[in-house]
């Protein structure tokens, strides 16, 4: 059976999950803000949650129609099969619920409308006036923008951006998902370096290095779907799971190296390189930015500085983005690319950006300043060859 599956993603970065999806094979059909819309069957949605990078989860798209009145969204709802996802002990509630611009904009309500709804569907279906709900978890998830309603069913339960290595972070880290769609956005490949002077928890370089590996994001954790056996087969899941392993590249070597200034946040990241299982593939060092250096051309950095969130922080950064731009202006042929929400960035980095796009880090607004350097010269030209 295909269905057709809701993968949302960060504002922005819509078009990067749109060449993974391309990239593991299936065909899309819509392109929204912050959501992907894609066709795939019952293996499509395991090789989806283990194998997207920049996906937050991946959703079962269960109905869509237009609703402007309660009883309309009552009885849009109650027309959905829904026996065919939610069994007869099955525990199923609406995980949340959003609105846009529409005249329904009260999630609680919509959220007890929605539930009620189904109740009133599945009563004669399974012969019953109360359920149990003491199964399996079914969580909904509604979207109404514009009056239109997209019904959708979780099949990942925690967020994709929870890898499963990153048990401790620092006090503002960067979300896995977020850090390697931006990798995804620069010309980085593995057989380049790869800086980040403000690594903190390591989010940066771990992805680069899962991605150096090719290892699949989802490979070492757990989604709500794969106890769902009548809609996804237990052996959908490990057959998956079977092709990502084949895929690692074991003997990779790469140049990845994080860098920050606190010692606690340089034990963090080791820690987490070890669960995801790169930490041969990075070398971290407690350094402050000021002496960030490198022998070697045509390398990049990729980071999230300091926002200065909170207000005693703010005073430092001045200096913290002009310490940064000094020492990247003395590395030879070098490439930048940082993601930060202080307005100023530009300014004290000492320099304006060759391109910058807007992207919100949660409810916050930032910007991935790029600064492109030179493309190094053909591997045949500088081995001598002709």
């Amino acid at each position: 059976m295909i269905h057709e599956l809701v993968a949302p993603c960060h504002f922005g970065l819509e078009a990067v999950l749109k060449k993974e999806i391309y990239d593991l094979g299936y065909e899309i059909s819509r392109v929204e803000d912050g959501r992907v819309t894609f066709l795939a069957d019952a293996e499509g949605i395991a090789r989806a949650n283990i194998n997207l990078r920049t996906c937050e989860r991946v959703l079962i798209k269960t109905g869509e129609f237009k609703a402007e009145t309660f009883d309309e969204l009552f009885e849009g709802i109650k027309a959905i099969e829904w026996e065919a996802c939610i069994p007869k002990d099955g525990r199923f509630w609406v995980k949340k619920a959003s609105s846009v611009k529409s005249k329904l904009f009260s999630p609680s309500d919509i959220q007890r409308i929605v539930k009620k709804a189904i109740v009133e569907r599945l009563k004669p279906v399974y012969g019953v006036e109360w359920f149990e709900e003491n199964g399996k978890d079914y969580p909904i998830r509604i979207f109404i923008h514009n009056d239109q309603v997209l019904v959708t069913l979780d099949t990942s339960g925690d967020s994709l951006h929870k890898r499963g290595y990153r048990a401790v972070s620092n006090d503002a880290p960067i979300s896995e998902t977020l850090a390697a769609a931006l990798i995804m956005l620069t010309p980085w490949k593995a057989d380049r370096i790869l800086v980040d002077p403000f690594c903190g928890s390591g989010t940066f370089c771990i992805e680069a290095a899962m991605m150096a590996a090719n290892i699949a994001p989802g490979i070492n954790r757990e989604f709500l779907g794969q106890n769902w056996d009548h809609l996804i087969p237990a052996k959908n899941w490990y057959e998956a799971v079977d092709e990502a392993n084949d895929l690692i590249v074991r003997d990779i070597q790469t140049d990845i190296q994080g860098y920050d200034i606190d010692e606690k946040s340089v034990r963090i990241a080791r820690q987490n390189a070890v669960k995801a299982d790169v930490e041969k593939l990075i070398h971290f060092q407690k350094r402050d930015v000021r002496d960030l250096s490198h022998p070697k051309k045509y390398g990049f950095i990729i980071t999230n500085p300091p926002y200065g969130e909170r207000l005693e922080d703010k005073e430092s950064l001045p200096a913290i983005y002009s310490a940064f731009g000094e020492r990247f202006r003395m590395l030879d042929s070098w490439s930048a690319y940082m993601i930060t929400s202080y307005e100023q960035a530009e300014k004290y980095f000492g320099a304006k950006a060759a391109k910058n796009r807007k992207i919100y880090n949660g409810m916050i607004r930032t910007y991935f300043y790029q600064y492109p350097g030179p493309k190094p010269p053909r591997k045949t030209e500088r081995s001598g060859e002709k």
